[in-house]
């Protein structure tokens, strides 16, 4: 993905039927809300940006691993106006609510949402002064939010891109200086997100999660019908696996939510600290200092091969045990990193270039295994649904995102989806009874990154 910025046609884009006529939706609820509040037709631009599968790398991006990534075919519609004044009216079609933000001050706004638009806001005026223009904005979203599959990231994304070319902030000499593509575009929204710089481009508060990139680079990058391997820290393509066309996933929403807010917030940056504790403890061994547990990895193995985690990083985090941290806790953690950076992503992109499905399954069962093992992030709604899948003749099943709720996707054969889906979706909730109000089951393949419209004016007549 070479373009900083992808224009195309919804019919350009090759959306499957049901998802264009979907978002052709979303496109008109949009518009819709802009109407009503008397917005001018002239001068809207729309974007589309997809949420996400985690197929694999959970819980490595921002200590620098590896991960196999795709969208899915739902996604964010936002259409931006640029205004006259130094406000930024931003209203949500489905929810029916709306937040205003002005440029000149951070006053925080009450709706929990607000958080992802003022870090937005915040964080670009840091870097590109006044070059932010006021705007009206409008969105339309059929994720289900809190859920794992990145709603808040799409959200952050689309915003981004929306101010961008809005205020024209790719002609801005740090903007040409540090983002050169559309994976350093990620790297840049991500670290907006957790506050960090990036190059040249000097960190803001963030939304208060300590994550990477991955959720960002996947909506931006990854392409249709493939499965992309992406490395972090900073962001680099690896590798392009084609998805088999005979088979789809299904996404069981597990109806428990995985906000990355109050407790949960504190449970996710738990385990981002864990990697973190583990750089320090290889840092006070007197070595070469490294930033990422995946340079810890390559400098404890020297010049041995990386075929298991190196005796003296074990060692380092042994003595590097605390109250809050257990020396259990931490060589598990060291595991779990080690299997899914080394072994498990890259196998598993080999498995499925290879056609060996049975295989994929495998590894994908050893992914999940880990994170119950070693992450603690785990609940007995998606430790269900994963067995349930699995036991119900998925090829392949696994939790994803940050955990603590959220969703587990499933790959199955097309032909049997619907079935399959019902299902799975029945053995869960005669289970979980409480969950039938927020669970959700849909079938999605890997699908297009996040992309401007170009033909907003037809929508604009529907």
């Amino acid at each position: 993905m070479n373009e900083l910025f992808v224009r195309r046609s919804l019919a350009d884009a090759a959306f499957p039927v049901a998802a264009a006529e979907a978002y052709r939706a979303l496109l008109r609820d949009a518009h819709r809300v802009l109407d009503e509040a008397g917005i001018p037709r002239d001068g809207r631009r729309s974007w589309i940006i997809p949420g996400r599968i985690e197929v694999l790398g959970k819980h490595v991006d921002y200590a620098g691993g590896r991960s196999l990534l795709c969208t899915v075919e739902r996604g964010i519609v936002l259409v931006a106006r640029p205004r006259d004044d130094r406000h930024v009216v931003l209203r949500d079609a489905r929810r029916r609510e709306a937040i205003s933000l002005s440029l000149d001050t951070q006053a925080r706004v009450a709706a929990p949402w607000a958080i992802y638009p003022r870090t937005v806001l915040n964080r670009l005026q840091r870097n590109f002064g006044d070059r932010l223009q006021g705007a009206d904005i409008s969105l339309a979203s059929n994720l289900p939010p809190a859920a794992g599959v990145s709603s808040s990231s799409a959200l952050t994304v689309g915003l981004t891109l929306a101010f961008a070319a809005l205020g024209d902030l790719e002609s801005h000499p740090l903007w040409r200086e540090a983002i050169t593509d559309r994976a350093a575009l990620a790297g840049y929204v991500g670290a907006l997100e957790n506050g960090m710089d990036y190059g040249v481009l000097s960190g803001e508060k963030g939304v208060g999660t300590m994550g990477g990139a991955q959720d960002q680079t996947a909506s931006l990058c990854c392409e249709r019908a493939r499965l992309d391997v992406f490395s972090w820290a900073p962001v680099r393509f690896e590798q392009s696996v084609g998805w088999p066309a005979t088979h789809t996933f299904v996404i069981g929403v597990s109806g428990v939510v995985a906000a990355k807010t109050g407790a949960a917030k504190e449970r996710y940056n738990r385990a981002a600290r864990t990697a973190r504790r583990l750089v320090d403890a290889w840092n006070a061994t007197g070595q070469l200092p490294v930033r990422t547990l995946r340079e810890a990895f390559v400098a404890a193995a020297g010049d041995t091969p990386l075929d298991e985690v190196p005796a003296p990083l074990l060692t380092a985090a042994e003595a590097a045990a605390d109250a809050e941290f257990s020396a259990g806790h931490l060589t598990a953690r060291l595991g779990q990193f080690f299997d899914e950076t080394f072994v498990i992503v890259p196998q598993a992109a080999e498995a499925l270039a290879a056609g060996q499905l049975t295989q994929f399954g495998r590894l994908v069962d050893k992914s999940q295994a880990g994170a119950e093992r070693a992450l603690e992030n785990q609940i007995a709604e998606t430790v269900h649904l994963q067995r349930y899948a699995r036991d119900l003749g998925a090829t392949a099943a696994s939790a994803f995102g940050a955990g603590f709720g959220g969703a587990v996707w499933a790959m199955v054969p097309a032909v049997d989806a619907e079935r399959f889906a019902a299902r799975w979706r029945d053995k869960y909730l005669r289970v979980h009874p409480n969950a039938s109000h927020r669970s959700v089951f849909f079938r999605t393949a890997p699908s297009a990154p996040a992309l401007e419209l170009l033909d907003a004016a037809t929508h604009l007549a529907e």
